[in-house]
């Protein structure tokens, strides 16, 4: 197992935070440690992240499944224990990837994200963003609501615009300085490390996303995606 990433010689890096337990999805393993299709999806992450990239990878796990992710991930992939929350788990994967240029943080609950979606990201950075993350058109209607005098029911306050809406995934790729920058203040979570670079006053872009890329939180979510690995619909 590498010590670091900069002995790649890499300007970027991926980073992964997998140290949630996935409660959401009713597994009793943490989520990055659940069956896919013969592996778990945190393998099925880490090979997802295009070799095109030359990027080193980290993989931010439990401390209890430290062991666990060295034996299943190839060797030079760099693995460090997380913290409570996901902010403290990329922080501890950030000061392990080393002095690179870019840093991409991918949710390992992704594990069918395109290659080209990395690529989309990084060419971005390259050309002189310093926040880029992939995103969808919302396609739903959307109702902004409040609570409603019957329990169980709600009442619709709006119908929400959707066109300048859009529903972002991973990678969300950034400069190390602007990454840093997003983390500097500690001192609250956010859902993704955009919504902290833009608390920061860090401009983001929004590239396009994929379908491919969608979140396994529930277990309606696994049940799609083992479905798609099991019909042989898994690939780019």
């Amino acid at each position: 197992m590498a010590d670091t990433p900069e002995k790649s010689g890499s300007s970027i890096c991926v980073v992964i935070p997998a140290a949630g337990s996935g409660t959401r999805l009713g597994e009793s393993l943490p989520k990055a440690f659940v069956d896919v299709d013969g592996q778990t999806i945190i393998e099925r992450c880490v090979a997802s992240v295009p070799r095109s990239l030359g990027a080193s990878v980290v993989v931010v796990v439990p401390a209890d499944m430290i062991d666990r992710a060295r034996l299943l991930l190839p060797d030079d992939v760099v693995v460090v224990a997380g913290g409570a929350h996901r902010s403290e788990s990329v922080r501890a994967g950030v000061a392990a990837a080393g002095d690179v240029e870019v840093i991409l943080v991918h949710d390992a609950a992704r594990p069918l994200t395109p290659a080209s979606v990395f690529t989309r990201v990084v060419d971005a950075i390259r050309s002189g963003h310093d926040a880029v993350v992939p995103g969808l058109p919302v396609v739903d209607t959307l109702k902004s609501v409040t609570p409603g005098d019957t329990p169980g029911l709600e009442r619709v306050a709006a119908t929400v615009d959707r066109e300048p809406l859009r529903a972002v995934q991973t990678p969300q790729g950034f400069t190390r300085d602007a990454l840093l920058a997003a983390h500097a203040d500690d001192s609250g979570l956010a859902t993704d490390d955009a919504g902290l670079a833009e608390r920061a006053g860090i401009d983001v872009h929004v590239v396009a996303g994929s379908p491919r890329a969608m979140k396994i939180t529930t277990p309606w979510d696994l049940a799609i995606v083992r479905h798609l690995l099991s019909s042989g619909g898994g690939g780019p």
